[in-house]
């Protein structure tokens, strides 16, 4: 996603992964990890937003405003999508560039979004709920990881951030909203 991120943004030196660890999977550990190895290697610094209510969401996004070459990685958290609204709206007031996981943050002014495709994930579950209505032992089924991602871009905030998307992005997106 710091990647991603650079790839609009190509000045880019700080990333700010923002989480409430009590909502996060594994704490955000594993996606904290992962990122500061992915991001070092295209000379990215990674920062940690441990978020628990609003006032510390605001904190965050204001503290990354402050800093010269900075950006946010919402992580997949339940707490952050209860409160999309207000992320998606201080980001945009502080003009912070941010990539969420998930597309109905792009949709609802995000700048951009790369995660599972929620509506894959539904539609294979309701296929194992199928298979397990019809015999089959839940014990017996492989456990299902998502295979379909999708990226979404909104133009919209870009050009409200000042950012030019290069064409080559907006070709790999799945949806680019205008």
């Amino acid at each position: 996603m710091a990647q991603l991120l650079k790839e609009i943004v190509p000045g880019v030196a700080r990333v700010t992964l923002m989480f409430n660890p009590a909502t996060t999977p594994g704490g955000g550990s594993d996606f904290l990890r992962f990122a500061e190895a992915a991001a070092s290697s295209i000379g990215i610094e990674v920062k940690a937003a441990r978020v628990h209510d609003v006032a510390e969401i605001e904190r965050a996004i204001v503290a990354v405003a402050g800093e010269a070459n900075g950006g946010v990685i919402n992580l997949p958290d339940v707490f952050l999508v209860v409160h999309r609204e207000l992320t998606v709206e201080l980001t945009a007031r502080h003009r912070v560039p941010t990539i969420y996981q998930y597309r109905y943050f792009a949709s609802s002014g995000g700048l951009m979004s790369y995660g599972p495709d929620v509506i894959d994930q539904y539609t294979r579950a309701a296929e194992y709920i199928d298979r397990i209505l019809k015999g089959a032992k839940p014990a017996d089924l492989p456990v299902q990881v998502p295979t379909k991602y999708e990226l979404v871009i909104n133009l919209k905030t870009a050009k409200a951030l000042g950012l030019n998307v290069p064409l080559q992005l907006q070709q790999l997106a799945d949806e680019v909203i205008e």
